[in-house]
């Protein structure tokens, strides 16, 4: 069976990505990073929707000693901004972690070249987003074209996000069809024992499900 390697936050969208790969056929390997994020509750609920899927998961720990973003420093605040403004603001919010996908994809991409998968799964999102540069078409593109360089095992391996030019109720309405346990995931920023319905995250997950005029299970 041919293999795919996840990033799994815990989120909707790395959630919906994953099951996406198992309806397309992939046995799949979920990458769950502990990167020193404030809370660790996206960890908990990665790993329980790895393990209803019946995929097989390693978590990765790490530490970024500069911080840099307001997920990570302490003494920073989770932003809130007007559902309208997210992403649109023209500059980058304080929850951007730079370069963090590149890091991601790097674990991905030596796990992949590892196990012999196909394919590396991410749920990067660039209509309903925060801004971030990469989460970008471009971005995933200039991924793709690095792997073709490296040539050998690296060159047939490719960079899949299937939802970069989906809005949010489309992830929403594909995962309900996929049968994504929407239950399990967490894409609050703030990591309270309820959503804090204020972060960026959580406006944009739940404009998802108003425009589909239902209500998000995980509430």
């Amino acid at each position: 069976m041919k293999k795919a390697v996840i990033l799994l936050s815990g989120g909707l969208d790395s959630a919906t990505a994953l099951y996406y790969a198992k309806a397309g056929g992939y046995k799949t390997h979920c990458l769950i990073f502990d990167y020193g994020q404030k809370h660790k509750k996206e960890i908990e609920q990665a790993k329980k929707i790895a393990k209803i899927s019946g995929s097989q998961y390693s978590v990765i720990k790490f530490q970024l000693p500069w911080k840099g973003s307001s997920l990570t420093d302490k003494t920073k605040k989770i932003p809130s901004h007007k559902l309208n403004e997210i992403g649109r603001l023209g500059i980058l919010p304080s929850t951007y972690v730079p370069a963090r996908n590149t890091i991601f994809l790097s674990f991905g991409l030596s796990l992949a070249e590892t196990i012999k998968a196909r394919a590396i799964f991410i749920g990067a999102n660039a209509l309903d987003f925060s801004g971030y540069p990469d989460c970008r078409p471009k971005y995933f593109s200039a991924w793709s074209n690095l792997i073709k360089s490296l040539g050998l095992r690296s060159s047939k391996i490719k960079i899949a996000a299937p939802l970069i030019a989906k809005t949010k109720s489309e992830i929403v309405k594909l995962g309900l069809k996929l049968k994504v346990p929407y239950s399990l995931t967490w894409s609050c920023y703030a990591g309270g024992k309820k959503p804090c319905g204020n972060c960026d995250s959580c406006k944009l997950r739940e404009k998802g499900f108003s425009e589909l005029k239902l209500n998000d299970p995980s509430n």
